[in-house]
């Protein structure tokens, strides 16, 4: 069975979470396998070895579980982005729009310079606005985006659509409906 197969299948879905009509897609079940979230990892960072990243940029909350080890497998730093008002330093904030609600996330402002390759990477990719608030961020701070990296994407809701055309894209698991 392919790495994407076996994530795919060992991925849950929780009904009615947060809210009404949400079908939650909860990874804990790949995470509980050390083999599988190895995999997983190995799998997420392959198309992107020859980017020459210099961070991934993991977003609150469950890109910070795969996103350091993503770091660490393409030999960059970390960066965590956040929920308003959750970093103990100087920040800088984007807006971004979920397909349950709004919100703003943050990162430390001196988290990215001017040298700075960035992969973008988060668990689940839904209406993508969360992901290109995290492209805005990078971009205000002075640094280039190389790519966007992702456990799951639900495809239905089309959050490709809102990310840069052209830039490198890859989600190891695709729900279409």
């Amino acid at each position: 069975m392919s790495t994407a197969a076996a994530v795919a299948r060992a991925i849950r879905t929780i009904p009615d979470f947060p809210k009404p009509g949400i079908q939650f897609k909860d990874i804990t079940p790949v995470l509980a396998s050390p083999t599988l979230t190895a995999e997983a990892v190995a799998a997420l960072a392959a198309p992107f070895t020859e980017a020459s990243a210099t961070k991934v940029l993991g977003i609150e909350a469950r890109g910070f579980i795969l996103g350091p080890l993503l770091a660490q497998t393409l030999d960059a730093g970390f960066v965590p982005v956040r929920k308003e008002n959750k970093l103990p330093h100087t920040t800088v904030q984007a807006s971004y729009a979920l397909e349950y609600g709004t919100g703003v996330i943050e990162m430390h402002a001196d988290a990215i310079t001017r040298e700075d390759r960035v992969l973008i990477h988060d668990d689940v990719i839904a209406t993508g606005g969360t992901a290109a608030a995290a492209a805005d961020l990078v971009r205000s701070a002075g640094g280039t985006v190389v790519g966007y990296s992702f456990l799951l994407e639900l495809g239905f809701l089309n959050g490709r659509a809102q990310l840069d055309d052209g830039l490198p894209f890859h989600s190891l698991v695709h729900v279409a409906e």
